[in-house]
């Protein structure tokens, strides 16, 4: 009985350790605009947006999940991301951005690489043929 309640209580405590880390951010982030705009953010203020925040992750995450889902695949992909992002133009814009230099750099990172082994392959036969010719040379020497 006490096994099956273990993978619960994992859940629950990864959870809370989010929780944390979004009022972590959410405080710290209050404070640098407190700072700026020469205001003050009372803890329940931190704690309450800390937990729209959290609330609303974890509608994203549901949200990326059926659209994943949808699309009959088990990864959510950047597509996903930017549909869940539709509705504001700035973010769309931005992810849209993020995406585009991302398989950019991924595209670069792949021709470079066929690059290396295209040359390493090149230096190779480079080597081999300097070892044939080397080979070549000592049995001509010795038939001498």
């Amino acid at each position: 009985m006490e096994a099956a309640g273990e993978p619960e209580r994992e859940r629950l405590l990864h959870t809370q350790r989010l929780k944390a880390a979004v009022h972590y951010t959410v405080g710290c982030l209050c404070q640098e605009v407190a700072e700026d705009k020469d205001i003050q953010f009372s803890k329940q203020t931190i704690a309450a947006i800390s937990e729209i925040t959290f609330r609303q992750c974890e509608t994203f995450a549901k949200d990326l999940e059926m659209f994943a889902r949808h699309g009959k695949r088990t990864i959510i992909n950047s597509e996903d991301v930017k549909l869940l992002a539709r509705r504001s133009n700035s973010l769309l814009r931005y992810i849209t951005q993020k995406s585009e230099e991302l398989a950019s750099n991924n595209l670069e990172q792949k021709e470079r690489k066929k690059k290396k082994k295209s040359s390493a392959a090149k230096g190779r036969r480079t080597s081999d043929e300097q070892m044939e010719a080397a080979m070549a040379e000592s049995e001509d020497s010795n038939m001498a």
